[in-house]
């Protein structure tokens, strides 16, 4: 009675084992670069950078596909890859602002295709920081900025009459000086 279990889970394990690898060499197999699952790694450069600073991303891992993502968490935004040339995909990145002096991986996906690329740049503070945008620091708008407002508004009734205060005191102490010259005699 025992034999009869043991011969049936003997021959089910022998079909299993047979039967998927003539299957197997049967089925057609996939043209090349229609299916490739292919991994690889991403060219950077420079590979070590400054925070804000931008690096370039080359990768040939997605083979015919022509569009990627790639990812780091030193990346400001995803950088998205285009073709360029013969050479693969490029794109472009900006490392953040606030990003810690460290090694970071890169992650490149294929989209058109399941290919894969890993990489590292590695984040270096120096020691005076450099800005990422210009900075608005006014200069050359600045002057024709001001002619505008000083034509729009002028001096008002408040600067009219303190021109006319300061004259008068002006006109009073120059009376003042001059008729005391007058008073005091000429020989003394």
């Amino acid at each position: 009675m025992r034999s009869t279990p043991i011969t049936f889970c003997a021959v089910a394990a022998a079909v299993l084992i047979a039967v998927p690898a003539p299957v197997a060499l049967a089925s057609p197999a996939a043209p090349a670069g229609e299916d490739d699952r292919r991994t690889g790694t991403v060219s950077i450069t420079p590979s070590t950078t400054a925070p804000g600073a931008e690096v370039e991303l080359w990768t040939d891992a997605c083979g015919r596909g022509r569009r990627a993502k790639g990812n780091s968490d030193a990346f400001a935004s995803v950088a998205h890859f285009r073709p360029a040339d013969d050479k693969g995909l490029f794109a472009r990145a900006r490392i953040r602002s606030d990003a810690e002096p460290r090694s970071y991986d890169v992650w490149v996906t294929c989209e058109d295709s399941g290919g894969r690329a890993t990489g590292a740049l590695t984040v270096v503070h120096h020691h005076r920081p450099s800005p990422a945008a210009p900075v608005k620091a006014g200069g050359g708008g600045a002057a024709t900025l001001a002619e505008r407002s000083a034509d729009e508004q002028g001096p008002g009734v408040r600067h009219a009459v303190t021109g006319l205060v300061l004259a008068a005191v002006a006109a009073v102490a120059v009376a003042l000086r001059t008729s005391r010259r007058r008073r005091t005699p000429a020989g003394s």
